[in-house]
This record gives structure tokens, C-alpha cells and sequence, in this order.
């Protein structure tokens, strides 16, 4: 039986090298902020907001065009973590 991820952390390369990370409590959730948030203003040089669901009071916000790669990242609860 496959297990089902309890949350999905998003990786995000920037232009220079900077990365941050981004979480979203499900698939849906990121695919409807990457299509109707970023994807239309993907050459964008304006800033738009990024959710960052994990830290509450806390936003950021990034050109759409500096960001190089995203990847997608299934968590699980039962998963150990390797550092």
C-alpha cells in the first residue's frame, strides 16, 4: 500500500545560487499557486508573494524571472531524517 506525504517542501534555486525552501500541505495546493501565481508572470521582473505555510507572520516575496529551478520534495512523517 503507498503511504501518502504528509506535506511537500518545495526547493527553490534562485539566480546566484540562493535557495529556500517552501512547504505546502498538499500536491494541489502548490500546483495552484504555481498556475496561477508564478507561471503567468514567469519572465516577470515584479515581485510576487510566495507562501511560506509553515511560519506564520512571515512572507516573502521574489522576482518570478530569478528563480532558476523548483524541486519538489514529498515529506513523510515516519521519514528520519539524514543530515
Amino acid at each position: 500500500m503507498p503511504r501518502t506525504p504528509n506535506e511537500y517542501a518545495i526547493h527553490l534555486l534562485f539566480e546566484g545560487g540562493h535557495r529556500e525552501e517552501i512547504r505546502f500541505h498538499n500536491l494541489q495546493e502548490f500546483q495552484r499557486w504555481y498556475s496561477n501565481d508564478f507561471l503567468p508572470k514567469h519572465e516577470s521582473k515584479e515581485l510576487i508573494n510566495i507562501p511560506i505555510k509553515n511560519i506564520q507572520g512571515e512572507y516573502m516575496v521574489a522576482r518570478p524571472s530569478s528563480i532558476m529551478a523548483m524541486r519538489v520534495e514529498p515529506i513523510f512523517n515516519s521519514s528520519v531524517e539524514r543530515f
